[in-house]
């Protein structure tokens, strides 16, 4: 008799303990993938981000070339605003 209260007890205690074990995995699980995806979604902004400075950096530098091929500027000005661009 003592037995079968014991194991009455016992065995939906187990079985609510696997059940809250298993949530919380999965919890886990789903909390990984989407700091992953995340993750990649950043890096994904960065890369764009390095392409637009590029772009930015090359139009500026032809910007001043055609400055200076036009006289407008004079080689130090050029030289000056270029380091200014690069450093940047």
């Amino acid at each position: 008799m003592e037995k079968i209260i014991f194991f009455g007890l016992i065995i939906p205690i187990l079985i609510f303990m696997l059940y809250l074990g298993g949530r919380a995995i999965k919890t886990g699980f789903n909390a990984k993938s989407s700091n992953k995806s995340d993750t990649e979604n950043e890096k994904n902004i960065e890369e764009e981000n390095s392409l637009n400075d590029k772009k930015n950096l090359s139009d500026e530098l032809n910007k001043l070339n055609e400055l200076l091929k036009s006289g407008v500027l004079t080689q130090e000005e050029f030289e000056k605003a270029k380091k200014k661009i690069l450093d940047n």
